[in-house]
Order: structure tokens, then sequence, then C-alpha cells
């Protein structure tokens, strides 16, 4: 059943160039930018959209007139036909005109997307070096219990990267100690605080595969149904519930997990609704 629940996710890697902490802020504020840029080419696009199908409703109104036009007098039908010539010419032109401003935005947005995509690998990557310095500059504890309380502590005022470069650091200095399981769930919760659900949905899967008895396990399952659920993956959401539910059914993340699971229900019976074909008149 855990493998149903965490398929192979690709991990995209971060960009090998590193950028100073000014310029890291620079590219954030850049960041932004691109972002209302993004936001505005989707409205224009959804505009000329509009507009192209506004066209071609009226080049389908043309082409009725000219069919009615068959059924008036040979007077009638000169003068109309010529009309609807006209018109038609008219508006193809117009729904050329549209078709090329559409294949621009498009474009455009495409360009602005991936300018988006780039900054924020960048943003990213600025990130992990301001993490890295201060990990350097950070006095160790030397006993487990202290520097997981160390990468707590950070991650509690905001420092959730320098808290993900501790986290790691402790898997890989106490890899058999027993709040490893409790680590996997922090290091998932840093990436969560982020959107990155991903990242995320493999460290919950560590605790539910390999620290199945941990007390964390049953928050790593509630955890795993918010991720699949921004994901849009709604099936899965549930079934992470309905695993929680079944393997932890007195706990609280269990209590927590009823109310949500029967919202899940709900959403998947109204979307099976949807794609149900209706009936053929006259069948049984």
């Amino acid at each position: 059943m855990i493998n149903r629940l965490f398929p192979a996710i690709l991990l995209i890697p971060l960009a090998g160039c590193f950028y100073p902490a000014d310029r890291g802020r620079l590219v954030e504020l850049r960041l932004d930018k691109m972002d209302g840029t993004a936001a505005r080419l989707e409205q224009s696009l959804k505009a000329s959209e509009s507009k192209q199908a506004e066209t071609v409703s009226k080049v389908q109104t043309a082409l009725e007139g000219l069919d009615k036009a068959a059924h008036r007098s040979d007077a009638d039908i000169g003068i109309q036909l010529q009309k609807t010539v006209e018109d038609l010419a008219s508006l193809r032109g117009m729904v050329e005109t549209y078709q090329y401003k559409v294949t621009e935005l498009e474009t455009q947005l495409k360009a602005a997307r991936e300018e988006l995509s780039k900054k924020a690998t960048d943003v990213e990557a600025t990130k992990q070096v301001e993490a890295k310095k201060k990990a350097e500059e950070l006095k160790r504890p030397e006993e487990p219990k202290d520097f997981l309380k160390l990468a707590g502590d950070k991650q509690k005022a905001g420092d959730v990267a320098l808290a993900r470069q501790l986290y790691n650091e402790f898997l890989k200095k106490w890899p058999r100690e027993e709040s490893v399981g409790d680590v996997h769930f922090a290091l998932g919760e840093t990436y969560l605080e982020e959107d990155r659900c991903r990242e995320a949905l493999y460290e919950y899967g560590k605790v539910i595969s390999d620290f199945a008895k941990s007390k964390v396990a049953p928050n790593a399952y509630l955890r795993s149904s918010e991720c699949f659920k921004k994901l849009k993956l709604t099936s899965e959401a549930k079934l992470a519930l309905d695993e929680l539910l079944k393997q932890h059914p007195k706990s609280d993340a269990a209590k927590a997990a009823k109310p949500r699971l029967a919202e899940l229900n709900k959403e998947l019976k109204d979307a099976a609704k949807e794609k149900k074909p209706e009936p053929k008149k006259g069948s049984k």
C-alpha cells in the first residue's frame, strides 16, 4: 500500500551557479515582477481568445445568412450574396488578426514562464548558498539531542534553509539515532513550508516506510494527504487518509483526518458524476 502512496517522484536538481546575498535579493525582486508580467500576459491571452471566439460566431451567423438568402427572390439573392461575401471577407481578416495575436501572446507567455522558472531556481540556489555560509559559521553541539534542538530552533525562527542544512547534517552524522524518523518528518515540514510538495512527500514517505512505529508516523500520513491535495491528486490524498485511519485509528491525526476524508469523498463523488455520460434517449 505504501508503494501506491508514494510513486517515483522526479526531483529537479538546482542549477550549479551561485549568487551572493545582495544579488539573491535582487533576483527575488525581479522574480516578483516576472510573476506580474506572466499574469498580465495570461489575461491578455484570454481576452484575445474571447474576441476570436466572438468573431468565429459572427462568421457562423454570416454563413447562416447566406443559406437563408438561397430561399429569397433573385434580386434579393444578389444583394444579400454580395453583402455576405463582403462580411465574410472582413470577418476572415479579423479572425486571422486575432489568431496572430493569440500566437504572439502564447509565445510571450511561454518565454515569461521559462524566465520565471529560471529566476525561481536562481533564488533557491541563493538561499542554499546563504544557508551553507551560515551553517559554516555556526557552532555545532556535540550531542545529537542538542544538535537536533538547534536545528528545530532555527526552523521555528523562520530560517528554514539553515534548519534543513542542519537536519541533513544530522542524518549523515547520526544515521542510527532513534530520532532519525523525527528528522525526516522535520525535513518534510521545511519543504512543505515552501510549498515544495514533491520533496516533502519523499521525506514523509521515508517516515511511513522506514519508521512506521514512530510517534510522527500518523502526522506523516496526514501531511502526505495535504501534499497530494495541493498537487491535485485527490485519489492519493484520500488513500493517505484511509491508511492513516487503518494504521493509527486512535491517534490525534486520525481524528483530524475524518472530516478531511469526508470532503475528499464528496469531491471524488462529484467528479465521478460530472464524468458519467448522460443516458441516450430511448435507452433503458
